[in-house]
């Protein structure tokens, strides 16, 4: 009965392909939109001298949002209340942070010539935000002349309280964040205007927890949100106060606490008992699940990747990665349709479809070309959410996820059209600013490069001879009867080209030549150090779950922006896991068609970067953007790299397993306030709690639960609910799997205890373990293991599957050699 009015509150909304977004409606296309040329953030970078095009560039990636301020308010529905940016951007004292310790609790940069506000801002309709600086420079993105917002709603209408609502400017307002802009909500009309208290908003969670709540104004992300960042080499001497000097646009926001931000009151017990900020607290700081809105029910955070030489990088995919185009994946722009002559013209054949790109993201999935990897990511931040939310339920899932497709946003979002406009601006902005950070030129950092010449001459050794293939840009030529032609080894030929050049790679013959390149004095100019290839986990034996990301594939969400090459990957093979429950090795064989893949990062600047691997689990974390305390994390973190025994351990199975789990740190619920229950639903709370007293609070919450602390995270978040397959007995098998998991789920919480301990809810979860793990979509739990390369833990093939054994043992390195590896990897 259940389900059967949840179905009911559901009604047949707006098709794809048939909405316009806010821009549109408002009768506004692309070209209304003047990317803007004032030189602001100047002093940013290094202060580089840049052209018109590149500031412009600088400029979108830290200050245009794209009109997604729509999706982000949504995304407070979303989560039930839990998200909410405004609430991020305020500092009323009932929050527990504000501007004066905005960086060491959420870890978001502070813009400059801000401070914290005293009290509610009447001008803002008492919210507390943060305050422009007497004395500093307007923002002149600000300018609703220059810069006209988009009149739509109740934006420039009256409001009933002798107050207009602003229309603004389409860059909105500055927030005192950077990569955060402020914009009047279109939806505050005269009735919101009259229900609106400042004052309740942040504290009353009965009124901020009315889904007809709202508010009267949205925040906007810019791409700038999750890459400016503290400069390595020129850092602030009060990491919550940075001047413009003291930052960096490409670093990478290595800092940010997501679960803090995704979670507003995660400071507080309600907010940890939620089980979404369990989820979210998986992430690590300066990592994040990109695919959580638009969710492959799995959960695999990653980094927030520093951003280095885009010219090394582009001048690695013409030489290796040629992939093919078609279908959707040809609408993406090219540098050809922007430019007439010059080298950026070289990357792409119209003729036979052939893109020489980069492999963007960490399974390489973005391959399309470089305006086409930047465009994107627009899309998964919200621009055009009117069309982009209607091809899956976005955070929840469980609805067949389609492509959004290109043509459809060049015809009906004027924000898409701006943004394609505007990227390659962005693009030659990279070319020239995202220089590598180098130690030696860090205030201090001659210090740590100390180790005598012979020590880093042997580091250079070292690193040839296990590093240097997966890790340079600069290599010799393989032997012509390897067959490694880049046309050749794209798409199904992939795996096969791999294998050959691995073995070549192991030969005393290929380290001889790549022990001279190394040892050359411009070794590392111009090198991206990286070869960008795409790793099989059955080599690289990292947790699997970001390889078997399935957005990118054939007919889901970002089919548009995946080349052909991609799609047809092979299969890698079978992989070796564990039981989250017993430690016990488990084969799984990895699916073919994109998955199973691992770009190479970049090492570039390696010394501020850490921890490492993608999902930021190998190393500790300190907030302190120091060099000292940079380099204090690279110690520990490389030391961990390299000797893996000194990794993290599961506080349950201990050595049982390689690595750590995820759990829950305490006791949590899905909960659902009453606010947000279907409004079918809403006249029965009180019937549904006498029936259903496990599903529904007294209070007409739905709860879900509980969830008992030590539980693995990943096994409710990789639940795959929904059939992925057209085969129809794996339907079939899917809704069985499904009907007995949900089953023994009702029966266990039902009839669990009203004051059950832990131990007795983990007694009913254990239950649940078999149906639990054949759902799951990834059962990888052990999130730091792998990348063994030079250790003495490669060698350990005892229960490795076949395709595991295939890449041979490799020489184990010395404690001495190191050492001396480290001493050199401080250069980058």
């Amino acid at each position: 009965m259940l389900w059967l009015l949840l179905l009911a509150a559901c009604s047949k909304g707006p098709q794809p392909g048939t909405v316009l977004d806010e821009a549109k409606q408002a009768g506004r296309d692309g070209s209304t939109f003047t990317h803007a040329t004032e030189d602001y953030f100047h002093d940013m970078d290094g202060a580089l001298a840049l052209s018109p095009q590149e500031i412009a560039g600088r400029n979108m990636w830290i200050v245009w949002t794209g009109g997604n301020d729509r999706f982000w308010d949504r995304l407070t529905d979303y989560t039930f209340g839990a998200f909410d940016l405004l609430k991020a951007i305020s500092s009323h004292p009932s929050q527990g942070y504000s501007r004066a310790n905005r960086w060491q609790y959420l870890g978001l940069v502070n813009e400059p010539c801000f401070d914290k506000p005293s009290g509610p801002d009447p001008a803002h309709r008492g919210l507390w935000l943060d305050v422009h600086g007497q004395g500093c420079v307007p923002d002149p993105f600000e300018n609703a002349s220059k810069y006209p917002g988009v009149a739509l709603g109740s934006r420039g209408k009256p409001l009933g309280d002798g107050t207009t609502q602003p229309v603004g400017s389409f860059y909105g307002e500055a927030t005192g964040i950077l990569g955060l802009r402020l914009f009047p909500n279109p939806a505050f009309d005269e009735k919101a205007a009259k229900e609106w208290n400042a004052e309740k908003y942040y504290t009353d969670p009965k009124y901020y927890n009315r889904q007809d709540l709202v508010r009267p104004y949205r925040v906007g992300m810019s791409c700038g949100f999750c890459h400016v960042g503290p400069s390595p080499v020129n850092p602030p001497q009060d990491a919550n106060s940075p001047k413009f000097a003291n930052l960096s646009s490409s670093v990478g926001a290595q800092y940010m606490w997501v679960d803090r931000l995704f979670i507003h009151n995660a400071n507080k017990p309600e907010g940890q008992k939620n089980y979404m900020f369990q989820l979210a607290h998986t992430f690590r700081p300066g990592a994040m699940d990109t695919s959580l809105i638009s969710t492959d029910s799995i959960n695999n955070p990653r980094t927030m990747n520093a951003v280095y030489d885009f010219a090394a990088r582009m001048g690695l995919a013409k030489q290796l990665w040629h992939e093919k185009l078609a279908n959707g994946e040809l609408d993406n722009k090219q540098f050809n349709n922007f430019f007439r002559d010059g080298p950026l013209t070289e990357f792409y054949t119209a003729a036979d479809a052939t893109v020489r790109t980069p492999h963007v993201l960490k399974d390489g999935a973005d391959s399309v070309g470089l305006l086409g990897a930047l465009n994107r990511v627009y899309l998964n931040i919200g621009l055009f959410s009117e069309e982009w939310l209607l091809h899956f339920n976005a955070i929840a899932g469980g609805k067949t996820i389609t492509p959004i497709p290109i043509a459809t946003a060049q015809k009906n979002s004027g924000y898409w059209q701006a943004t394609e406009a505007g990227t390659p601006n962005t693009a030659l902005f990279f070319l020239k600013a995202a220089q590598p950070d180098r130690l030696q030129d860090a205030p201090g950092g001659a210090a740590y490069l100390a180790a005598d010449s012979g020590t880093v001459e042997r580091g250079k050794q070292v690193f040839a001879d296990t590093c240097a293939r997966c890790h340079s840009s600069k290599a010799p030529a393989p032997p012509a009867d390897l067959g490694l032609g880049p046309d050749k080894c794209a798409g199904a030929g992939y795996l096969g080209c791999f294998k050959r050049y691995w073995g070549w790679t192991q030969t005393e013959g290929y380290k001889t030549l790549m022990r001279q390149i190394v040892q050359a004095p411009d070794f590392l100019q111009g090198n991206y150090l990286s070869t960008e290839a795409r790793i099989p986990s059955t080599l690289l034996r990292t947790n699997v779950c970001s390889p078997l990301a399935t957005n990118a594939l054939q007919g889901n969400i970002w089919d548009n922006f995946s080349s052909q090459s991609y799609k047809q990957l092979p299969s890698v093979g079978t992989v070796t896991l564990s039981d989250p429950f017993t430690g016990a090795a488990v084969s799984y064989a990895m699916p073919a068609g994109g998955r199973g893949y691992t770009r190479v990062p970049s090492l570039i600047s390696l010394w501020a970067t850490a921890p490492y691997l993608l999902n930021n689990t190998v190393g500790p974390f300190d907030s302190d953007p120091s060099v000292a305390s940079r380099m204090r994390v690279f110690d520990a973190s490389i030391a961990q790299m390299l000797w893996p025994e000194k990794r993290e351990r599961d506080a349950i199975l201990g050595n049982k397993v390689p690595g750590t789990i995820d759990r829950t740190t305490q006791r949590s619920d899905i909960t659902i306030p009453v606010g947000f229950v279907p409004d079918a639903l809403q006249p029965l709370q009180g019937t549904l709690h006498r029936w259903l007293p496990w599903l529904v609070s007294e209070g007409g919450d739905v709860v879900l639960g509980p969830i008992p602390k030590d539980m693995p995270v990943n096994l409710i978040a990789n639940l795959k609910l929904r059939s992925e397959s057209d085969d129809p007995q794996a339907k079939l098998a899917q809704i069985r799997d499904v009907g007995e998991l949900l089953l023994k789920l009702k029966l266990d919480l039902a009839s669990a205890p009203k004051d059950a301990t832990d131990a007795q809810l983990h007694e009913k979860f254990a239950n649940l373990r078999e149906p639990m793990l054949r759902l799951s979509k990834c059962p990888d739990f052990v999130v730091n293991r792998g990348h063994y390369f030079g250790t003495a833990e490669f060698n350990q093939q005892d229960g490795l599957s076949a395709d595991e054994k295939s890449f041979g043992t490799e020489p184990v390195l010395s404690d001495g050699d190191k050492r001396a590896l480290i001493a050199f990897l401080k250069t980058f």
